[in-house]
């Protein structure tokens, strides 16, 4: 990822310092442009603006304390994904030192950083937004999610469940056909995308658990159909964890069907 949003950088003319814990994989990069130093100091010192995207909290924390000092006055953005309550800490840790900070999720994968499918969540003070979104448009269409420096994990979070979701769905839906000797990939062209990409909208726009159910949604015909879907997997041998999605919505609509 962290190649990807620096090539993308580089794509729009921006100049890029890169840095990795491990040496050596930048050479892309150089090729096209990048500029490579041996240490997080060296990669601060280089602009006002710092971009951080490793593999956990941990180890931006651990990469950055070394180098504390160095990033006061400066701007950081972190991509690298988190929770909400690690965003809030590690802003207030870097408050401590004078660092404008943003923290930021990344709604793309790889081979779509820089396209316009991709898009960018930040949170923190708008003011720094505004000032440090037209510099990083090139990876992504830029969003603020708000001051709070939770809600661009707090989002991120959200969108991948969402995404883990309909990829857990799609992987049970494959498995059944496959099972009972369909044509697994004529359902996955033919049947399973259209289907989906037809359902999303309605699907996201109905899953407020707070709004009135329409009556062709109605609890209690959902959950008979999804008692039917539970059976059916099991007749054809898919298992039980695999349809734990189904279990989940089943268990929405009792609760649904109980609350009237």
């Amino acid at each position: 990822m962290g190649r990807a949003l620096a090539g993308a950088l580089l794509e729009a003319g921006r100049d890029v310092t890169v840095w990795n814990r491990t040496p050596g994989k930048a050479g892309d990069l150089l090729a096209r442009g990048a500029r490579e130093v041996r240490s997080v100091e060296e990669a601060i010192e280089a602009g006002d603006l710092t971009v951080a995207c490793l593999l956990d909290d941990a180890s931006v924390r651990e990469a950055l304390a070394p180098a504390i000092r160095k990033l006061a006055g400066r701007t950081l953005v972190n991509l690298t994904s988190g929770s909400p309550r690690q965003a809030r800490e590690l802003a207030g840790w870097l408050e401590e030192y004078g660092v404008r900070f943003l923290a930021g999720g990344i709604m793309a994968v790889p081979p779509t950083v820089g396209t316009d499918g991709a898009f960018i969540l930040y949170s923190g003070t708008r003011d720094l937004f505004d000032r440090v979104a037209p510099v990083l448009g090139p990876i992504g269409r830029p969003h603020w999610a708000g001051e709070d420096p939770g809600f661009a994990a707090l989002y991120d979070v959200g969108g991948l469940s969402g995404m883990y979701g309909i990829g857990a769905g799609a992987s049970h839906a494959v498995a059944l056909v496959h099972a009972e000797g369909g044509d697994v990939e004529a359902f996955k062209r033919e049947v399973l995308q259209p289907w989906m990409e037809q359902m999303l909208p309605i699907m996201v726009a109905g899953s407020d658990v707070s709004e009135s159910v329409p009556d062709e949604y109605n609890p209690a015909m959902q959950a008979t159909g999804l008692e039917t879907m539970l059976s059916v997997s099991e007749e054809a041998g898919v298992p039980d964890e695999q349809a734990g999605h189904l279990r989940t919505s089943l268990w929405e609509m009792r609760r649904g069907v109980a609350a009237g």
